[in-house]
């Protein structure tokens, strides 16, 4: 039986955790308490926890001089709400002077389902990685996301992390090794590499198996860190596999396919695929807005037969 669970709730818990352990750990939140979990901090330390309301960029302001005056501090909302509205404020704020600021969103990607495309951020990982300073993580599921918001913790310095809104399957063991611009191997393979992030990691494993019953052998890495890109990692795959697909809940411009691109481009050049968003999407469940706009295994497995074809 599947195991599924919410990073976002997943996050909340951890984040309690961490403001038992760490009393310099400082929380903001943008009236969105209750969905990104980060009520559960508010609830056990109100002290250390400020709520702006729908204001981000002062969010951000405040978050910057909280951290100014030495503590760790984590600023949480949806994707949409903590990239794009308060972009200017992040950049200048936080990322020129490197300040140790953890922005953690939840609801990103289409899988905000219902609430529409206002709601859906898709361009939130093009934005963080034009920042220079910013670590930028996009964990594969809730096991990942607590290895990943505790070593965020513990180094200084400004986070992204992206995390999703419905519970999603639970692929990693939790004793499973976790490190910060390191892709994780999840499946060997010979004939393609199918490089995911997100929930798009599960996607990718369920797109090996169809393939490997036609025998091509696909290995499958998990590249939670898009900033910094584990380049070693996307070259290996590269000359040993000699075809890459990549697949992502986020447009083709700037996120992970465009980084793993230039990857390939200064360094071994073979032919890529990616299975990602080209446009907007609209209101649905989840289920339906994925396998409309082509972020299933089908769609990654067909991308891997191209891919081979070209080589």
């Amino acid at each position: 039986m599947t195991i599924t669970a919410a990073s976002r709730e997943t996050y909340g818990k951890t984040l309690l955790e961490l403001g038992r352990e760490n009393p310099n750990v400082v929380v903001l939140g943008g009236d969105l308490n209750k969905s990104t979990f980060i009520h559960l901090f508010a609830q056990e330390f109100p002290d250390r926890f400020f709520d702006v309301g729908p204001a981000e960029q002062n969010m951000m302001s405040i978050a910057a001089g909280l951290a100014n005056s030495g503590k760790t501090v984590f600023a949480s909302t949806f994707a949409v709400f903590g990239s794009g509205r308060p972009y200017d404020q992040i950049r200048i704020g936080i990322s020129q002077p490197r300040l140790n600021v953890k922005i953690v969103v939840t609801h990103s990607g289409i899988t905000t389902g219902d609430d529409g495309m206002s709601a859906q951020g898709i361009e939130d990982l093009s934005l963080m990685c034009a920042l220079p300073s910013f670590t930028v993580i996009v964990p594969s599921d809730a096991t990942e996301t607590i290895k990943a918001v505790r070593e965020a913790s513990d180094i200084y310095g400004p986070f992204y992390i992206r995390l999703s809104r419905a519970a999603t399957p639970v692929i990693h063991e939790d004793d499973f090794l976790f490190k910060i611009g390191t892709a994780e191997s999840m499946r060997d393979g010979t004939d393609a590499t199918i490089i995911a992030c997100g929930i798009m990691v599960k996607t990718a494993l369920d797109a090996a198996e169809i393939l490997s019953k036609e025998g091509i052998q696909s290995r499958v890495l998990n590249m939670a860190t898009l900033q910094p890109i584990d380049s070693n990692a996307v070259e290996t795959a590269a000359r040993e596999t000699g075809a890459i697909v990549t697949a992502e809940e986020h447009l083709r411009h700037g996120g992970l396919g465009s980084i793993v691109a230039q990857v390939l481009g200064e360094h071994f050049p073979v032919p890529l695929e990616m299975i990602a968003m080209s446009n907007y999407a609209e209101s649905g469940s989840p289920e339906l807005l994925l396998a409309k706009y082509g972020l299933t295994s089908e769609k990654i497995a067909a991308a891997v037969r191209k891919a081979v074809s070209r080589k």
